[in-house]
């Protein structure tokens, strides 16, 4: 790495804001000798490219021996911010890869077949004729000689151990804040009928009936294994394979791999992990095995992967906490906080609370929250908004409540499966409709009147019924509970100001908020504390209904449909969803730590609303028992 080449590979054609004094501050950290270096960077500081500069410090083929690292990547959990760099022309000289299902065949007859069930993968011994011009492995091969490639975290993790995507002399982590719960997540072990093929030919017993849960569960994976390479040997007999039995096969596959990497893991002595297990139904029902430390895990999938790191986002509230869980020795770690040009007064925050969205206050706070929404449509007539209901449970009463008073007109929702679609034609009307949203706090650009107010209806704590939360809490970490749920309030606060000219209204609604602002006032960045110290009450119009209705919308003689509001309980698949299949075509062993590249996702966002245990912090996530923080972010 040359530090010196980071301001002149910036690709813009001029500096805004404070990004050269952040890539000078960057190219310093880096030349005083840290072999990693975290870039707090607000919101609209223009983190892609200041990631481009970085990654453009990278040794070359020219420079080095064929023995030593050289190249860049550049990766981040979310595919929107991928695709978002995908359209940035300045950009373009990074080639993204993605995972195989995002790609087709372009074999006769098989065009509508993605290349993870195409004849390849399908028919033993094929030879493809036109695998040169296959457009995944075009694309991989021209990203593997590429100066700079560009994938999703979800990818980089599991081409670890790949020849094809070896070590980099330089990685850049975009939106790093969450490393640790996305290798958590990723490294989950989901047993259940759809991710366990030979699910209907096994006793599933009851792991937390007695003893240890946890041995209980690596004795039980250990006959599963069984069954499942008795199942996949049986499979490798055919000569061809239907789409459905190469699913299945690879499934096998990667089930073995998972469930051998945890059985060793958990079995070694020196092993740093801590292994937690859920199986909320006793005999018969789902298991999900989670790694509470994952620092192991990322050491093979990331530290790695490259000689020198960036990572970069704006909430990396506590640099010895983040250090901690990611495995990674502080001494040698610098932290660059970059200035927040966007002026505060155009971010302001009001308070507007209603009370306390605990699960045992919901119901009582839950119908204010509707009719304040009401006055604040009547506030905004013309102006688009956004609702952070953050559960489903949430967004259901809440537009079942503004449906019954007229405003079904004016409101847009999404389910599981529709996210994407309905968040994309909400952004492209003009007319000033609201959108109910849920878990998008992050990787969401509502520039200029996409929208011009939001609502944080629920403090976001997390769920408190994930064994890895609840085993952190009994062990007296309530700092890090709280920074988890101040970063998803400050992640949710930048996505309706976008650029130093542009305004967004945040509207504070449960009062277990202001208390979590108190108790995480050291952990919050400066800009932030200056948004969350000039918080006022605003005046508001009395409560009418028809006022709210916006100019236009005829939502005063709406009839209350919903129409445009999904119900499906289904999964999520949307804009923050994992790169779709991409680690089917990991790097796969025997199921050694050494081998292992693949996890199996994220686990179920439940639409129930179970009981929340999160005391006088707030409460946790309302989703489901099983739900992990980030599932919208990785998907499944």
């Amino acid at each position: 790495m040359d530090p010196s080449r980071i301001i002149d590979s910036f690709p813009a054609p001029s500096f805004r804001g404070a990004q050269e004094q952040a890539l000078r501050d960057i190219r310093d950290a880096f030349a005083d000798g840290n072999d990693v270096v975290l870039v707090r960077a607000p919101t609209g500081s223009g983190k892609s490219l200041l990631a481009r500069a970085i990654a453009g410090s990278a040794a070359t083929v020219d420079e080095t021996s064929p023995a030593q690292a050289t190249d860049a990547y550049y990766t981040t959990p979310q595919v929107s911010q991928l695709d978002d760099v995908a359209e940035d022309d300045l950009l373009s000289d990074l080639k993204i890869i993605r995972g195989k299902s995002n790609y087709n065949c372009i074999i006769r007859g098989e065009e509508d077949t993605p290349v993870d069930r195409a004849p390849c993968a399908r028919k033993r011994g094929f030879d493809c004729s036109v695998r040169h011009r296959c457009p995944y492995f075009s694309d991989r091969a021209i990203a593997s000689n590429r100066q700079i490639a560009a994938m999703t975290l979800a990818y980089f993790m599991q081409t670890a151990g790949s020849d094809v995507f070896r070590k980099r002399d330089v990685v850049v982590v975009d939106e790093a804040h969450g490393l640790a719960e996305w290798a958590e997540m990723y490294a989950t072990i989901d047993l259940k009928p759809r991710t366990v093929p030979v699910w209907d030919d096994i006793g599933v017993p009851d792991v937390t009936a007695a003893g240890d849960p946890v041995e209980r569960a690596s004795r039980f994976a250990e006959t599963l294994v069984g069954v499942c390479k008795r199942e996949k040997d049986e499979l490798l007999t055919k000569s061809e394979l239907t789409p459905e039995e190469a699913a299945r096969r690879d499934r096998l596959q990667e089930l073995i791999g998972e469930l051998n990497w945890f059985v060793e893991d958990y079995r070694d002595p020196q092993s740093p992990t801590t292994w937690v297990v859920d199986q909320h139904d006793g005999e018969g029902s789902p298991i999900a095995i989670k790694p509470l430390d994952p620092a192991k895990y990322l050491k093979h999938t990331v530290w790695d992967r490259g000689n020198k790191f960036a990572l970069l986002s704006a909430t990396i509230l506590n640099k010895a906490a983040f250090c901690r869980s990611v495995g990674l020795d502080p001494s040698k770690v610098a932290l660059v906080d970059v200035e927040h040009t966007f002026p505060v007064e155009n971010r302001p925050l009001y308070d507007v609370t209603q009370g306390k969205m605990t699960y045992e206050h919901r119901d009582e706070t839950l119908p204010k929250i509707a009719r304040l929404v009401v006055r604040l449509m009547a506030k905004h007539p013309d102006e688009k908004g956004l609702i952070h209901c953050h559960s489903y449970a949430i967004q259901a009463e809440l537009r079942r409540r503004l449906a019954e008073m007229g405003l079904g007109n004016r409101v847009r929702g999404h389910d599981r499966d529709d996210r994407n679609a309905e968040l994309e034609t909400w952004k492209a009307t003009d007319r000033p409709e609201v959108f109910l949203s849920v878990k998008m706090e992050e990787a969401l650009d509502l520039n200029g009147d996409l929208c011009r107010w939001q609502v944080l209806c629920k403090a976001p704590y997390l769920n408190t019924n994930d064994s890895r939360v609840a085993r952190r809490l009994e062990d007296g970490q309530w700092a890090w509970y709280r920074r988890a749920a101040l970063r998803t309030v400050i992640q949710a606060c930048g996505r309706v100001v976008r650029a130093p000219d542009d305004h967004g209204d945040t509207y504070v609604a449960d009062s277990s908020l202001l208390q979590l602002f108190d108790k995480t006032r050291t952990d919050m960045p400066d800009w932030f504390a200056a948004q969350v110290d000039r918080m006022t009450k605003p005046d508001l119009p009395e409560f009418d209904p028809v006022a709210a209705g916006g100019r236009g919308s005829n939502a005063g003689n709406a009839t209350g449909g919903t129409a445009n509001l999904g119900g499906s309980t289904g999964r999520s698949a949307g804009a923050s969803g994992a790169d779709s299949g991409s680690r089917r075509d990991s790097t796969r062993g025997s199921g050694s730590a050494g081998s292992r590249a693949s996890g199996s996702g994220g686990t179920s966002s439940g639409g129930s609303d179970s009981r929340e245990t999160g005391g006088s912090d707030g409460s946790a996530d309302d989703s489901g028992r099983s739900n992990h923080p980030l599932s919208d972010v990785w998907g499944e």
